[in-house]
C-alpha cells in the first residue's frame, strides 16, 4: 500500500539550515522584484499622472476599494488554506480549492454590479452629495468593468500557492514584473491616445489576464480541474471562517479613508490621498509581501516541524524588517513634501503634506507580521479579534479626526488608529509565550534616525 505524498513529506524532518537557506533565497528574490516592481510602478504613476488628471485617480480609488471590499467579503483564505495545510499535495484538495476560488469570482462579480447600479440609483435620485466622488457620473461604469478583474483572478492556478509554499520566489516574481510590464504598456498606449480613466481599467484587466495565464503556463505542478470533494470544501471552510470573519470586519478598516473621505473629500482631493497613499503603500506593500510569501511559509514549516524553535525563528527575521520600516517611516515623515515636488506636477502638491502624516501608519505595520504567525499557528480567530478592533476604531478615530481638524485631522485619525492593535497584539503573544520587549521597543531607534536622514536630505538639496 502506498503511502500518500503529503504522509511522506509530513513524516521527513526539514534540516534547519535546508529551510534557512530557502528563506534566504527567497528572501533574495523578493528584494530584487521589489526594487524592479517599484521602479515599474513609480515609472507609470510618473507617466500617468502627467497623461490624467488627478479626479481620475480619486474615481479609480473607489472603485479599487469596492473591488476590494467586495473581494475580501467573500475571502476564505484559500491561498493560506494551501500554504499550511498538510492536504495540499492532494490534487483533489487543490482541485476542490481552485473552484472554490472560481466560485467566489463569480459572487463578486455580482455583488460589484449590485454596488454599482446602486450608485447609478442614487445618483439619479440625488441621494449623493454633490461634487464629491461618489457622484461622479462614470463611476459605475468604471466599477461594472474593473470588478471583472475578479472573475478573471479566480481562475489562478493553485500552482502559485504551491510556489509560495516551497518558498519559489523566482518564478512568482518574474510572473508579476511581466504583468506590471503589460499593464504598463497597455496603459501608457491607450493613455496617450484617449487621456481617459479607462487607460486604469484596461491596465488591470491585462494584468489579471496575463498573471493568471502565465500561473498555468510557466509554474510547474498538479493541473487545475473542477472538482468538488467534501472532505476537502470542510477543511477549507473550517480554516477559512475566521478568515472570512476576519475578512468582513477588517476589510471596512482597511477601506475606510476612502469610504468615508469619498462622501467629504471632492475627486481631485480624493485623488492626490491615493497618490499619497500609493507612496506609503509601495512601502507597506513590499513588507507585507515578505510577511505572506516569506515569513508565513517560514513559520509554518516551523511550527508543523519544530515549535520549540518558532519564537527566535520569528525575531530573528522580524527585527530586520522592523528596522527598515521603522526607518522609512520616519524619512517619509520628514521629507514627503519633498518627495512629492520631486515626483509630481503642481496639481499633486497636497499629497506632500499627506504622506507626512501617512508616513506615521508605517510604525504599526510591523505587526502585520505577527498576524502571519497567528495564521501560521492555526490560530485565524486571533486576526478576526483584531480586525473587530480596527473596525472600530478607524471609523472613531476618522470622524473624530475629522470634527476636530477637518482632512488633515482624519488623515491623522487614519494614520494613527492602529495603536490598539499593537496593545492587543502584545497580548495574545503573551497568551502564546512569544512576547520579547526588549527587541519590539529596541528596533524603534531607527525611527529618529530616518526622520534626521530626512532632513538632511531636504537640507542637501536646498
Amino acid at each position: 500500500m502506498s503511502v500518500p505524498v503529503s504522509d511522506e513529506i509530513a513524516a521527513v524532518p526539514v534540516a534547519p539550515q535546508s529551510l534557512k537557506r530557502r528563506a534566504l533565497n527567497a528572501s533574495g528574490w523578493s528584494a530584487v522584484g521589489f526594487v524592479a516592481s517599484q521602479g515599474i510602478r513609480l515609472f507609470t504613476t510618473l507617466v500617468m499622472t502627467r497623461l490624467l488628471s488627478p479626479d481620475m485617480f480619486g474615481v479609480m480609488a473607489i472603485a479599487v476599494m469596492v473591488n476590494v471590499i467586495t473581494s475580501l467579503l467573500t475571502d476564505l483564505g484559500v491561498r493560506q488554506n494551501i500554504i499550511v495545510s498538510r492536504r495540499s499535495d492532494e490534487p483533489m484538495f487543490l482541485n476542490t480549492a481552485w473552484t472554490v476560488q472560481i466560485v467566489r469570482g463569480g459572487i463578486v462579480w455580482g455583488l460589484a454590479l449590485v454596488v454599482a447600479f446602486g450608485l447609478v440609483v442614487a445618483g439619479a435620485s440625488g441621494l449623493l452629495p454633490a461634487g464629491t466622488v461618489y457622484a461622479s457620473p462614470v463611476l459605475p461604469a468604471v466599477l461594472a468593468v474593473s470588478s471583472f478583474s475578479v472573475v478573471v483572478s479566480g481562475f489562478q492556478s493553485t500552482r502559485a500557492a504551491m510556489a509560495e509554499r516551497s518558498l519559489d520566489q523566482r518564478r512568482i516574481i518574474r510572473i508579476e514584473l511581466v504583468c506590471q510590464i503589460a499593464a504598463l504598456l497597455f496603459m501608457v498606449g491607450v493613455g496617450v491616445l484617449t487621456h481617459s480613466i479607462w487607460a486604469l481599467v484596461g491596465g488591470q484587466l491585462v494584468a489579471g489576464v496575463v498573471g493568471v495565464s502565465l500561473t498555468h503556463v510557466v509554474l510547474p505542478g498538479h493541473s487545475d480541474r473542477f472538482a468538488w470533494n467534501r472532505s476537502a470544501l470542510a477543511e477549507i471552510v473550517g480554516f477559512g471562517k475566521w478568515i472570512f470573519v476576519s475578512s468582513f470586519i477588517g476589510v471596512f478598516a482597511l477601506n475606510a479613508d476612502r469610504l468615508v473621505l469619498g462622501g467629504v473629500f471632492t475627486a481631485s482631493l480624493l485623488g492626490q490621498l491615493a497618490i499619497a497613499t500609493a507612496l506609503v503603500g509601495a512601502v507597506q506593500g513590499v513588507f507585507a509581501k515578505l510577511y505572506s510569501t516569506i515569513l508565513m511559509p517560514v513559520l509554518s514549516e516551523t511550527a508543523r516541524l519544530q515549535r520549540w524553535r518558532l519564537k527566535e525563528v520569528f525575531y530573528r527575521m522580524r527585527v530586520p524588517t522592523d528596522l527598515a520600516l521603522l526607518f522609512c517611516a520616519g524619512l517619509l515623515a520628514s521629507s514627503g513634501s519633498l518627495i512629492v515636488r520631486l515626483l509630481y506636477d503642481r496639481r499633486y502638491g497636497d499629497a506632500g503634506w499627506m504622506l507626512e502624516i501617512l508616513a506615521f501608519s508605517l510604525v504599526w505595520a510591523r505587526y502585520g507580521a505577527t498576524q502571519e504567525l497567528y495564521l501560521a499557528l492555526g490560530h485565524p480567530r486571533y486576526v478576526a479579534f483584531l480586525n473587530f478592533a480596527r473596525f472600530g476604531s478607524v471609523f472613531v478615530a476618522l470622524f473624530l479626526g475629522l470634527s476636530l481638524g477637518g482632512a488633515r485631522g482624519a488623515i491623522w485619525g487614519f494614520a494613527m488608529h492602529q495603536v490598539t492593535i499593537a496593545a492587543m497584539t502584545y497580548r495574545f503573544n503573551a497568551v502564546l509565550g512569544l512576547n520579547d520587549f526588549g527587541r519590539d521597543f529596541g528596533v524603534l531607534v531607527a525611527l529618529p534616525i530616518g526622520y534626521a536622514s530626512g532632513e538632511t536630505l531636504q537640507w542637501l538639496l536646498r
